[in-house]
C-alpha cells in the first residue's frame, strides 16, 4: 500500500444484458484467468435458471440475496498490550458489497450440483429464501461481532 495517497476507484463499466455495474463486479470476481465471456455465460445461464424457478427478475433476485448476505458487523484483530483482541467493528460499504460477492461465489463454488451454472442458481434461490451458506457465513460473523462486544472500546 502506497502511504503518499489513496489508489483512485477505478470506473466499472456496467454489464451488456442488464445495464448494471454490481454485476458486472461479480462477473469478474467469477472470471478465472481473464475468461470474461465465460463469467458472463454462467452469470447469464444461472439468471435464467433463477427466472425459471422464482418467476421473478433475475436482476431483482441477485440483489435481494446480495442484501441477505451482507454483514453490517465484523471483528478485526487489534493488539493491546501483548494480548490480541476480536474487536467488532461496522463494515465499510464498498467493502460489505465485496465481502457479499466474495461469500456468494465460495459458496456456490462448495455446492454440489453439475455445473458452475446450477450452482450459483441454486444459491441465489437460497441466499433470497434465508438459508444457503453464504447466508449462514454472514450470520457467523455477527454472531462472532455480538460475542466479543465487551471489547469494542478497543476500536480505533
Amino acid at each position: 500500500m502506497s502511504r503518499r495517497h489513496a489508489a483512485e476507484k477505478r470506473e466499472i463499466l456496467p454489464d451488456a444484458k442488464f445495464g448494471d455495474k454490481v454485476l458486472t463486479k461479480f462477473m469478474n470476481n467469477l472470471m478465472i484467468d481473464g475468461k470474461k465471456s465465460v463469467a458472463e455465460r454462467i452469470v447469464y445461464n444461472a439468471f435464467d435458471r433463477v427466472e425459471e424457478k422464482l418467476k421473478k427478475s433475475p436482476v431483482e433476485v441477485f440483489h435481494e440475496s446480495l442484501d441477505n448476505i451482507k454483514p453490517s458487523v465484523e471483528v478485526r484483530s487489534r493488539r493491546v498490550g501483548g494480548a490480541t483482541y476480536q474487536v467488532p467493528v461496522e463494515v465499510r460499504p464498498e467493502r460489505r458489497e465485496a465481502l457479499a460477492i466474495r461469500w456468494l461465489i465460495e459458496a456456490s463454488k462448495k455446492r454440489n450440483e453439475h455445473t458452475m451454472e446450477e450452482r450459483l442458481a441454486g444459491e441465489l434461490v437460497d441466499s433470497v429464501q434465508g438459508r444457503g451458506s453464504a447466508v449462514k457465513k454472514r450470520e457467523d460473523t455477527h454472531k462472532m461481532a455480538d460475542a466479543n462486544k465487551a471489547f469494542s472500546h478497543y476500536r480505533w
